[in-house]
């Protein structure tokens, strides 16, 4: 980058880290002019006009930033965001799927043979298959749902959370014995997690196991005794005749 190329990227990205977004923008603009393919000042103006609200122009540069660079995973969970955004969840799956395997591949081949993906990129892209796992359940998609938690455990193991969302879109495809395993999993991972005691024992109660539904709400009322959905459960179940 010459001189003036980089007094532009300073003036912008000083104006970007102080929030003044629209000021940043010319700046980024005219670096884009002269250089198409900066990734990075593509994902800046990906930002900028998410910011604004233009998910269309968003995802467009987004999308830029990622081709020139398909290792850079900021600009691919952004352009994941996006996408989601709008709707767009088989677009949103196949970006995150290519950034998941472009950074397995690259800490392979700069890593000894069993060194783990970096935490931190892992638990950003498992956050986003849990985000469009999310998406997929609210629109009745139960089936794309589960490959999106399953895709979540895979990078986070212990998370509660995924393991959660896993069992309940297990359960809404009838998968019973499956979606009782998660979530007894994701409560074995972290016990004070109320939201698996909770789902644990609706799975129960769906299956005709009052008794271990009862076993689970009543479990979690007394190891968190705030937990308002456990004494709710408790008392709908104990007016039952």
């Amino acid at each position: 980058m010459d001189s003036v190329l980089k007094e532009l990227y300073a003036q912008g990205s000083a104006l970007f880290e102080e929030g003044k977004y629209d000021e940043a923008e010319p700046y980024f603009k005219d670096i884009i002019k002269a250089r198409p393919d900066y990734a990075d000042v593509l994902n800046k103006l990906g930002l900028i006009s998410y910011l604004r609200g233009d998910l269309k122009e968003a995802a467009l540069y987004f999308e830029r930033a990622v081709k020139k660079n398909p290792e850079y995973t900021e600009a691919s969970l952004n352009l994941v965001i996006a996408s989601n955004d709008l709707e767009e969840f088989e677009k949103a799956e196949e970006v995150i799927t290519k950034a998941a395997n472009a950074v397995y591949s690259s800490e392979a081949a700069k890593a000894p043979a069993g060194v783990p993906l970096d935490p931190y990129v892992a638990g950003r892209l498992a956050n986003e298959h849990l985000r469009l796992g999310n998406a997929y359940m609210e629109h009745g998609l139960a089936g794309e749902a589960i490959e999106e938690y399953r895709k979540a455990v895979r990078l986070r193991e212990t998370s509660p959370d995924a393991r959660t969302r896993l069992g309940m879109a297990l359960r809404e495809k009838g998968m019973f014995d499956e979606a009782i395993a998660e979530l007894t999993r994701a409560k074995e991972h972290n016990p004070g997690y109320g939201p698996a005691w909770i789902q644990l024992g609706l799975t129960y109660y769906m299956r005709g196991m009052r008794g271990l539904a009862f076993r689970e709400w009543e479990g979690a009322s007394q190891r968190m005794p705030d937990l308002k959905e456990a004494r709710f459960y408790l008392k709908l179940l104990k007016d039952q005749p």
